[in-house]
């Protein structure tokens, strides 16, 4: 029996925002605090649906990280999935991944956060990653986006662009927001907000 099983990360495997974590990371809390006091026009507009959820990200990654150092951030990034990503990761997903694991299912981490600060993480339990990309002009970090934000039906476009899933018998999906509900419905078993 041929298995699958998608998880999104921040909320389900996570118990916060990895993004905002990983942010207070690397500027510290009073840079974190004082940048989004300054990017609250955008975060309000996208709560009204005035702006896309990618537009309010990008103006929030380019605040932070726009001409950061590719290297650096990667470096910085996996110092983070080493010494603070662990303690926010929810015991029963990380126990539900493991399982899935011994029985030879496939396991794909698939997330709107950029997969740079979860890579290391994912890798040490051989995980597979479908996640929004993060662009990179001249070796430096653009704050942009590369394609599209892996959110809502886009994880759904990209999990299809990856894999056949009418190979599989059976699709775990896990999720825990309304952007998870497309890619819940492909599952043959779904499961949402399964580890509170």
């Amino acid at each position: 029996m041929k298995r699958i099983a998608f998880f999104d990360f921040d909320g389900t495997i996570t118990t916060k925002d990895t993004l905002l974590e990983n942010i207070k990371f690397h500027k510290g809390s009073l840079r974190f605090y004082f940048g989004f006091l300054l990017n609250a026009p955008y975060l309000v507009a996208f709560k009204a649906k005035v702006i896309s959820n990618q537009t309010a990200k990008e103006k929030v990654l380019k605040f932070f990280f726009g001409g950061s150092d590719e290297i650096s951030f990667q470096k910085k990034c996996d110092d983070f999935a080493t010494a603070k990503l662990p303690e926010m990761i929810r015991p029963k997903a990380i126990h539900e991944i493991k399982k899935h694991l011994e029985q030879g299912t496939e396991v794909v981490i698939v997330s709107a956060s950029a997969s740079n600060w979860f890579r290391k993480w994912a890798t040490e339990y051989n995980l597979k990653m479908i996640s929004t990309a993060l662009e990179v002009h001249n070796n430096k970090m653009t704050g942009r986006i590369n394609g599209r934000n892996c959110y809502g039906e886009e994880k759904v476009a990209l999990i299809n662009q990856r894999y056949n899933l009418k190979e599989y018998d059976e699709i775990y999906c896990y999720g825990d927001t309304s952007g998870d509900k497309p890619m819940l419905a492909l599952g043959t078993k779904t499961f949402y907000k399964p580890f509170r």
